[in-house]
């Protein structure tokens, strides 16, 4: 493989592993990163130079249509995983989270369809389904938003929908349940439990501790974005895919289970403050991936424990412990 392909958000945590393995497989990627002005290319900087060889970093924003029309420009896939995704934030800034996540969403579809890319991948998450009403959750079950955020993404996926269906743009979606590993943003679970405990602390608080989550590793959700940005066009296109493992385990659970990998003993409490609207909080989600495993073979390769034995590893590096802050955590 020696095509050109586009990432936008690829300075975060999914986007940083998929430009990783887009170059190893031998892709040449033009990498969208937020503009900042201490010129930061976020996770992108800890890649190795073999890595970077490949990978033209463009700092833009989605919200600014010339920005994505320059980074979509001569690529022949378009990763779209640029997004604002705290759930907590959203309820703070709500307007932020329209104008990232639907107005973004709309300016890669408009530049995408002026410039005749030849498949997008839009990055939708198992937010859209909120509590499971059905289980496991096929990508038939209705969508629910449960906060702020969700909405954003259910509304971008209509979008991408609705841009098939009007203007037969060559759109699929994926959509991942929850996934982990290096990398990933301080203000999720599996981070703050494990840096927590790195750290020294052995009495945890976190959110609601019932609701259960379908955890997937890094490295497996990047492979299903290849694979969906691969696949026979005529197999993909104008579809939706859930990828998960269709195995769930609850936050309380987890966090013993992280406690346990890491060879520690730990008090997991549940902090009032820490805890969502009661109607907002998305109790159950569990995965149904066998569309996705059918159309295009994809199967996750870690279980939970190996994935987070692997993520604890990486945190516990004196080096990346020192990127967070385990005192200043909120769920």
């Amino acid at each position: 493989m020696s095509n050109t392909v586009a990432v936008t958000g690829a300075e975060g945590f999914i986007g940083s592993h998929l430009v990783e393995a887009l170059v190893q497989r031998g892709c040449r990627v033009k990498a969208m990163v937020q503009y900042n002005s201490f010129g930061s290319y976020g996770w992108l900087d800890s890649l190795s130079p073999d890595v970077l060889s490949s990978v033209e970093p463009i700092l833009g924003d989605v919200r600014d249509p010339r920005s994505v029309r320059t980074v979509l420009d001569g690529a022949e896939v378009a990763y779209h995983l640029a997004a604002l995704i705290a759930i907590p934030y959203s309820y703070v800034a709500p307007q932020s989270y329209v104008d990232t996540n639907i107005t973004g969403t709309l300016n890669l579809l408009e530049a995408a369809r002026d410039l005749g890319t030849p498949r997008i991948v839009q990055t939708s998450t198992s937010e859209t389904y909120g509590t499971a009403r059905t289980v496991p959750i096929s990508e038939d079950h209705p969508s629910q938003a449960q906060s702020p955020y969700a909405a954003t993404k259910v509304a971008a996926d209509k979008l991408v929908e609705s841009y098939y269906l009007s203007f037969e743009s060559p759109v699929v979606t994926l959509r991942p349940f929850n996934t982990f590993g290096p990398r990933q943003s301080a203000r999720a679970v599996i981070p703050t439990v494990v840096s927590a405990l790195a750290s020294g602390r052995r009495v945890i608080e976190l959110g609601a501790l019932d609701p259960t989550r379908d955890l997937t590793f890094v490295a497996d959700t990047v492979a299903a974005f290849i694979a969906v940005g691969t696949a026979p066009p005529d197999a993909v296109i104008g579809e939706v895919f859930n990828a998960g493992t269709g195995y769930e385990i609850s936050i309380g659970d987890l966090a013993m289970t992280i406690a346990d990998v890491m060879g520690v003993q730990a008090e997991i409490k549940q902090d009032p403050a820490r805890l969502r609207p009661s109607a907002s909080e998305v109790q159950r989600l569990v995965c149904d991936s066998r569309k996705l495993q059918r159309v295009t073979g994809w199967e996750p390769l870690h279980d939970l424990r190996t994935g987070l034995k692997a993520t604890a590893d990486w945190f516990c590096d004196p080096v990346n412990l020192a990127r967070y802050r385990p005192d200043s955590y909120t769920i």
